[in-house]
């Protein structure tokens, strides 16, 4: 069965020029690409996204490394796939959340590192299973953004919405 998943290329790898290796890597997957964006996690995207970690001691840490506070360059890279068992190929490429532990030929043993200071710089962040990639890609991307309809929609008239528009 064909499901969706998120890929978040995080700071660390954006900074560190990998867009292309972990792009390249994750063709392997096989599965197709339905939307890409670039662009700085804001504060509340970041806390939202890592919501079930809000009581954890390290929550303040992994929000601020999805924020990219100690990087020069603040984006990442959002990505959406669909595909067969999309989930379970695109967490199997990107490997153990400890860069350490991970397959060497994983990208995050490829390319990942523990901080001085403890903090996992494991480059990509792939959704945990179908339900979490439904909740994570709602949250970064709108409907109209995915080049195929993955989840049902809606169609409202929204009033007084501010948006920017090209001049």
């Amino acid at each position: 069965m064909k499901e969706s998943v998120l890929v978040i290329i995080k700071p660390d790898g954006v900074n560190k020029g990998l867009i292309g290796p972990v792009l390249s890597k994750l063709a392997e997957a096989k599965c197709e690409i339905v939307a890409t964006k670039v662009l700085k996690a804001s504060k509340h995207l970041a806390e939202e996204h890592y919501g079930h970690l809000k009581s954890k001691k390290f929550f303040e840490d992994v929000v601020n490394y999805l924020m990219a506070e100690r990087y020069r360059n603040k984006q990442v890279f959002a990505i959406v796939f669909y595909g067969e068992k999309a989930v379970k190929k695109c967490r199997e490429l990107a490997g153990a959340t400890n860069p350490e532990e991970a397959d060497p030929l994983s990208i995050r043993g490829s390319f990942g590192r523990i901080t001085t200071d403890g903090l996992f710089e494991n480059v990509v962040h792939v959704s945990s299973d179908k339900k979490e990639a439904e909740r994570e890609i709602k949250l970064w991307f709108q409907p109209d953004e995915l080049l195929r309809p993955i989840y049902p929609t809606a169609t409202r008239t929204l009033e007084k919405t501010k948006v920017k528009v090209w001049q």
